[in-house]
């Protein structure tokens, strides 16, 4: 670890405490905390179950919309997204009517933790599943002096030592690139951390999976169980190895299907559209991103820009009578309740129940990849995570004042009691 530290590091207005050991973040995506519960009970997480018992666990509750990029941004800044402005994975701008991925660091408004130890001399590792976060994660990170590596299981072997702080990271681990749509791509993410714990010795790491085992099967089931006993193996070795962690999660999972297993959508554009005109309004389905095939870009929050001129209360008096939506807000009363930039929502937001989903039209929506009953996120009811750390924590809340975006905080407090 690096002696020359200084006491604390400040990120967005918060103190981080130096870490005396490896302080590390494990954000398991899509982890309803049934999961990890029900893969104790089948006995097939002996180190989860015996950190748990020496440990602190909690409840904590994610950002709203419950997707992966705005949370993991929240994780990475320990901000929420009225700060680091990632509020979804699309943006849509009413001037030029053009939707555009938010996984350029252009859009992050604000600096992430990694950056804030990195500039105070620490060693950082950052690794991903999916490779649509790695820039933004890794945005305020240099990677030309040996202290920084940030890089995804996806496009693990075409990094570079100039741009990841490692080359040919598959290589380099002995790793095969995974399938995307795969349990395999969240394995590398656990078996490379392994390997950077060892060689590397990173003060503050940051390890974030893929949802594809949780948008198709539920808690209990062989192939969940399965995802979460691999987790287990090198969970035990990460604790081993003597580091600090906090296990959380991005968002929690939920069935969202009819009792015939077909998914179930309100189609919000098209009730728009008998109301107010063919696409006089605009609905935006935030976790839109280019891997759709587990959940037909199908969740449980969405924004509408209504055209000029339109009654907007009364156009969300309508909206209230939809059965299963459950929650119709303003743009200001939304983004002042759930800590978003008002800037990159729309005119009214939308929060769909337990059970449902929002969809923009139904002919827009391919759902033929589903094939598995639907199984997605986005809402209220995908809001409770697990927050587990390795360390007694006595002091620590629970939900809602705990938030998954303080893993870092009591990661590097825990790891500064080591």
């Amino acid at each position: 670890m690096n002696q020359m530290s200084p006491v604390n590091v400040t990120a967005n207005g918060r103190s981080y405490a130096w870490p005396r050991v490896p302080a590390i973040a494990i954000c398991l995506d899509g982890c309803e905390p049934a999961y990890l519960d029900e893969a104790i009970k089948a006995g097939l997480m002996p180190a989860l179950e015996r950190i748990k018992k020496k440990g602190t666990v909690r409840f904590a509750h994610s950002v709203i919309p419950s997707f992966t990029n705005p949370n993991n941004l929240s994780i990475a800044t320990g901000r929420p997204p009225a700060v680091h402005g990632i509020c979804g994975n699309y943006l849509y701008s009413p001037e030029t009517g053009e939707e555009v991925m938010m996984n350029d660091p252009k859009f992050l408004r604000a600096p992430t933790v990694f950056q804030g130890f990195y500039d105070a001399g620490a060693k950082v590792a950052v690794v991903t599943a999916k490779d649509k976060l790695r820039a933004l994660l890794g945005k305020g990170l240099k990677f030309d002096d040996g202290r920084a590596m940030c890089f995804s299981a996806e496009r693990s072997d075409t990094t570079t030592k100039a741009e990841h702080g490692i080359d040919n990271a598959s290589k380099h681990f002995g790793l095969p690139v995974p399938e995307v749509y795969s349990a395999e791509l969240s394995e590398f993410v656990f078996a490379a951390s392994v390997q950077l714990l060892k060689e590397f010795r990173p003060d503050v790491m940051y390890l974030t999976t893929t949802d594809y085992v949780q948008h198709k099967y539920a808690p209990g089931v062989p192939q969940a169980n399965a995802f979460y006993e691999m987790f287990d193996k090198y969970l035990a070795q990460l604790d081993a190895m003597g580091a600090a962690i906090v296990v959380t999660a991005d968002h929690g999972m939920k069935p969202k299907h009819h009792a015939d297993g077909s998914p179930n959508v309100v189609y919000v554009q098209d009730l728009l559209d008998e109301w107010l005109g063919k696409d006089a309004a605009r609905v935006i389905l935030p976790i839109t991103d280019p891997y759709v095939v587990h959940h037909g870009a199908l969740g449980s929050f969405a924004t509408a820009y209504l055209p000029k001129g339109a009654d907007r209360e009364a156009v969300m008096e309508e909206l209230r009578k939809v059965e299963d939506i459950i929650l119709v807000l303003g743009r200001e009363e939304g983004c002042a309740r759930f800590e978003l930039p008002e800037d990159r929502m729309g005119d009214v937001v939308l929060i769909s129940g337990e059970n449902k989903t929002i969809g923009t039209s139904e002919h827009r929506h391919n759902l033929k990849a589903l094939d598995e009953p639907l199984r997605s996120h986005g809402g209220l009811t995908e809001q409770e995570v697990p927050f587990i750390v390795n360390r007694v924590l006595p002091d620590l809340p629970n939900e809602p004042k705990l938030r998954n975006f303080d893993a870092f905080y009591y990661a590097t407090m825990a790891a500064a009691l080591a």
